[in-house]
């Protein structure tokens, strides 16, 4: 399909393909590990190898770049395909790490134990110790006791084993809403007052017994080369070469995942403000710079003429410029990394701002054409979970009701080849 076909396509009116709709079976237990939001299903990373193989790909290598919490990385490791991925957000590429590697069990009992004794003998004065204000706001103070004591145990313990650390490190940090005043099962950040906290010790064991179970059921192949790197994917240097690259893009009004990862940021240090993760993320109103003359596509020109003419001219509207010139340079990188005859699968939706369709698929597939991508394919697919519920309250929580932000219960697979 070339750019110009592309341009007068109706993506209203193509098909649903079963095909990427549903797995043929049911997602094992690593890819539960830790709570993500918007997580990317695991049977269309396996389908996505079969579509690639009978493209006529010799497929050695995978990436991923925005690879989020590993679901590609596990399913390519399990299929014996070497991976190299990237995300910005420290916390999915921990996540990621510890999804794709499999590790010894009597080892990890072994250590539990050990992080379990050395926690009931930690004496901890929090005193002399600083604490971000930021955890006092979530926690209360008897929590924050805890929960420093299991991080104090867990470095004592594997300390100089970084897969291991890891290990323990991801088990705390998927407890931390659950034992925070964070409202549950919202993605937004909201203190519930009323909320009664988990005890954390009680919860890191639950976690941990739960993360041993899927380790041991893991079918990752031990001899596979998993590289997971916390990188811009903005600034790649096209130096890992792919055969086939498998995607999901940041939808232009996502909200922000620093704010939701917040908690695990703060705790593990990887920041002493989350907020820093804003700036560099694709598509944030807190984008560094969102003044530029980087000519859009055709249909980005559209939807930023659209935006213009409304009443809704803002910041978000900057934003959503910023967010298309940066998928343009996606795109372009994606080219980068792939061998010759290599194909990208993107996987990604529209979204709405005040009414205004936002058309995030429309814009990467006409970028994709005039990049140099061949054999452009587009299909769709539902999101069921979306399809009952196509909206989000004012906490981020999904709903039927019709007084929301509007959900698309759907999304696009692309694909392209690199000529």
């Amino acid at each position: 399909m070339d750019k110009y076909k592309i341009d007068s396509v109706n993506f209203d009116d193509i098909k649903n393909d079963e095909y990427w709709n549903f797995g043929d079976f049911k997602e094992d237990k690593m890819h539960s590990i830790h709570a993500y939001p918007a997580k990317f299903p695991a049977f269309i990373a396996t389908k996505a190898i079969s579509y690639a193989k009978k493209k006529g790909v010799n497929v050695n290598r995978i990436g991923d770049i925005f690879c989020g919490c590993g679901t590609v990385a596990y399913e390519s490791a399990k299929e014996g395909i070497h991976f190299w991925g990237c995300d910005i957000n420290p916390v999915a590429a921990l996540i990621a790490r510890v999804k794709s590697k499999k590790l010894d069990n009597d080892i990890l009992e072994e250590k539990f134990v050990e992080i379990k004794k050395q926690y009931h003998s930690l004496i901890y004065n929090p005193a002399e110790n600083y604490i971000n204000p930021r955890i006092v706001y979530w926690f209360e103070e008897q929590n924050i006791i805890e929960l420093r004591k299991i991080l104090l145990s867990i470095d004592k313990v594997c300390g100089f084993n970084p897969d291991y650390k890891n290990f323990f490190l991801c088990a705390f940090s998927n407890i931390l809403k659950s034992t925070s005043r964070w409202l549950t099962k919202s993605i937004k950040p909201t203190v519930d007052r009323n909320k009664i906290v988990k005890s954390p010790f009680k919860q890191f064991e639950i976690q941990f017994n739960k993360m041993a179970v899927a380790n041991h059921e893991s079918l990752i192949k031990r001899d596979i080369e998993i590289d997971i790197l916390t990188q811009n994917s903005l600034n790649l240097n096209n130096k890992n070469k792919l055969d086939l690259l498998i995607t999901s893009p940041p939808y232009v009004t996502s909200y922000e995942y620093a704010d939701l990862h917040q908690l695990s940021i703060l705790w593990l240090n990887f920041s002493d403000d989350y907020r820093e993760f804003r700036k560099n993320t694709i598509g944030s109103l807190y984008k560094n710079e969102l003044e530029s003359n980087t000519p859009l596509n055709k249909i980005g020109e559209m939807v930023l003429e659209e935006l213009i003419c409304s009443k809704f001219q803002n910041s978000r509207t900057m934003a959503i410029r910023k967010y298309y010139e940066d998928m343009q340079l996606i795109t372009m990188k994606s080219y980068g990394l792939l061998n010759k005859g290599g194909i990208a699968l993107f996987v990604i939706g529209n979204t709405e701002y005040n009414g205004i369709r936002i058309r995030n698929a429309e814009h990467l597939a006409l970028s994709m054409s005039e990049i140099g991508f061949v054999d452009i394919e587009i299909t769709k697919r539902k999101i069921s979970n979306k399809i009952l519920t196509p909206y989000r309250d004012t906490n981020g929580r999904f709903t039927k009701v019709d007084s929301g932000k509007k959900i698309y219960s759907e999304e696009f697979i692309i694909t392209g080849r690199k000529s």
